[in-house]
């Protein structure tokens, strides 16, 4: 885990720390982007919404809506909440399809009652562990956050948030303010066994409580640390492409097809032609 100095929320308040030019490194760094959508993946699939049906979802601490541009592409509709102007800027000067709205998350969500069918949130929650102001206090904002946060959802829905957890003490400080608003639910944790790899989804339900969902297990750390080898060789391949997206390529459909077969999900087997371009009807 990254040291205390490293960590953005010991920089200072989140609203400061985004300012224009971290904003522009979200919609710029190719690296960023692709981690940003990758995670927005794994926490859209954690919330196991219908197949086929577009919901209506909240993305918490949107920032510059790389997250919502996922949610775009998969087909729902998102309002995405933000405490950084200068993020909200970028999200607006990029056209995103989701509404925005400036927000401090630890003063609550500002949505009645119901909603929404879900909700995901990127890198967000482990700054409300910080008392960036003498009348902030981590677990009154933690709580105030997740009560409203449980009254929006509808009832049945998840929340998933992906967060880097400092120590155990902020996660048990993060679950039990989860749990004091109402929410059941846990962490899942991927990769455990890979210090690269591992990433935290806290999975919350509100009102129905579900069976938690398995985090991707250590037998698929080598496939993924190989993976990521593959793809630094891959990057100048990618780079010749002339703005040809990483996601649609063979290998990640390849790799969407088998998540979802670990899910015990039914999908149509692969072929020569899984993931190649179709060309046009004219």
């Amino acid at each position: 885990m990254s040291s205390s100095c490293r960590r953005p929320e010991h920089t200072g308040p989140p609203e400061v720390f985004y300012n224009e030019q971290e904003a522009r490194k979200y919609s710029q760094n190719s690296r960023m982007i692709e981690i940003q959508t990758q995670m927005s993946e794994r926490a859209v699939e954690l919330l196991c919404l219908p197949e086929d049906q577009p919901c209506y979802l909240l993305d918490v601490g949107c920032g510059s809506g790389l997250s919502g541009d996922h949610l775009t592409e998969v087909g729902h509709y998102w309002v995405g909440v933000d405490i950084s102007t200068a993020m909200l800027d970028v999200a607006l000067d990029r056209e995103v399809e989701g509404d925005l709205v400036l927000g401090d998350m630890g003063e609550g969500m500002p949505f009645r009652a119901g909603t929404f069918d879900g909700c995901v949130s990127i890198s967000a929650l482990q700054w409300l562990c910080n008392a960036d102001k003498k009348t902030h206090s981590p677990p009154k904002r933690l709580y105030r956050f997740f009560s409203t946060l449980y009254s929006s959802l509808a009832r049945g829905a998840r929340a998933v948030f992906q967060i880097y957890p400092e120590n155990s003490e902020q996660l048990e400080l993060i679950t039990a303010q989860a749990m004091k608003a109402g929410f059941t639910g846990g962490m899942v944790v991927d990769y455990p066994n890979s210090s690269k790899a591992k990433k935290f989804f806290l999975c919350l339900f509100a009102g129905i409580s579900g069976v938690l969902p398995k985090g991707l297990d250590s037998e698929a750390t080598d496939r993924c640390v190989s993976s990521q080898a593959q793809f630094t060789a891959q990057r100048s391949r990618f780079k010749n492409l002339k703005g040809k997206s990483v996601k649609k390529s063979k290998d990640w459909v390849l790799e969407k097809k088998q998540r979802r077969r670990r899910q015990g999900k039914e999908v149509r087997g692969d072929t020569k032609y899984t993931g190649r371009q179709r060309r046009p009807r004219f």
